[in-house]
């Protein structure tokens, strides 16, 4: 049995991550960090967790991480690099924030505003979007979780681009994200008044921050600069994220590899060519669909991917990084139906 601390337990993604260990066989919640409500219990901040026999939020400074074996860092961007700084070294660490997703310094300074503060962290992190980064993971300390939205963009497109099956000038990848990946803090926008009834497009023209990720990731793939064009949604939905991918390049190629990279992957799913995935489908699980349809104009291609953004977009990944951290079968705690309706 693991013993495990999440710090940033008090927020989405830290309740999510108790929701998904409590069906772990081989891990314990041993501690659980949530400063701004330290001294509350869990069923006080999170009432569903009611059933669950969960220790009291305390603050970072008074867990005891000599006795953890791994660590969910649920943390914002900036506080996360801080504290993660002082950590014990030896500690497995799973980071959910930004702060390790971008191996140069100057990028994260350039998408987030301020300098690097863990420099000597962010040279043994490694990403953690698990089904292309698995022998590494494996083998990591510490791992940074993906970006919701890029995993979902990734997950359509990495197959295309790696496998020349697509043009690289020109991708259009408009996503559709649930309120949920804004975070629990309050904010005006998210109110329901001002948010339900209707969607809007937010981060337009380049400015979102997770276009760092594709950057990276599409670029080293290729071996030369790779820019999509990206435009994010907010959508007046709790959980779930909708990628669709407009690209140059045969509808039938592309799924041929999609199905052929994601056969042995036990949560990605490739829907029958001409078949459109949903995010009702996903909802509350680590699963992602991803479906392929011929566009009327000949050669071109549309193609979707589907996930719930908390779980595989987040927590559900980092949970799946963690098994392999710690040598348990990457799908344990994981194998939960999706919710419908």
């Amino acid at each position: 049995m693991y013993n495990i601390a999440i710090l940033g337990a008090s927020g989405y993604t830290g309740a999510e991550l108790i929701r998904l260990i409590a069906g772990h066989s081989l891990m314990k919640i041993t501690a659980l960090g949530g400063n701004s409500k330290a001294g509350q219990r869990m069923t006080e901040v999170f009432p569903h967790l009611r059933h669950l026999d969960l220790p009291a939020l305390v603050t970072i400074e008074d867990i005891d991480f000599a006795e953890i074996d791994l660590c969910f860092c649920a943390l914002p961007h900036k506080t996360s690099q801080e504290v993660i700084a002082k950590l014990p070294k030896t500690l497995k660490i799973v980071d959910l924030s930004a702060d390790f997703r971008l191996r140069d310094p100057a990028e994260y300074q350039k998408w987030y505003g301020n300098a690097h503060a863990a420099m000597e962290q962010q040279a043994e992190a490694v990403y953690g979007l698990t089904e292309f980064y698995r022998d590494e993971i494996k083998a990591a300390r510490l791992v940074a979780g993906t970006g919701c939205n890029a995993a979902t963009g990734q997950f359509a497109l990495r197959p295309l681009i790696s496998g020349g099956l697509i043009d690289l000038d020109d991708i259009i990848l408009d996503l559709k994200c649930a309120v949920s990946g804004a975070g629990r803090s309050l904010k005006e926008n998210l109110l329901h008044a001002e948010l339900s009834e209707g969607y809007h497009a937010y981060a337009t023209g380049g400015t979102h921050r997770h276009l760092g990720e594709f950057d990276q990731e599409f670029s080293a793939l290729a071996g030369r600069p790779v820019k999509v064009q990206f435009t994010p949604h907010l959508v007046p939905a709790n959980r779930g994220i909708l990628a669709t991918c407009y690209v140059k390049g045969e509808a039938e190629h592309i799924h041929n590899a999609l199905e052929k990279t994601y056969q042995d992957e036990p949560f990605i799913e490739v829907l029958p060519l001409g078949e459109a995935p949903s995010t009702r489908h996903i909802r509350g699980s680590n699963f992602c669909h991803i479906g392929v349809t011929a566009d009327r104009i000949s050669g071109r291609a549309i193609v979707i991917a589907a996930l719930d953004n908390l779980t595989k977009g987040s927590s559900g990944q980092a949970l799946q990084n963690a098994n392999l951290m710690l040598g348990i079968e990457e799908t344990e705690g994981l194998m939960i139906a999706p919710l419908f309706p």
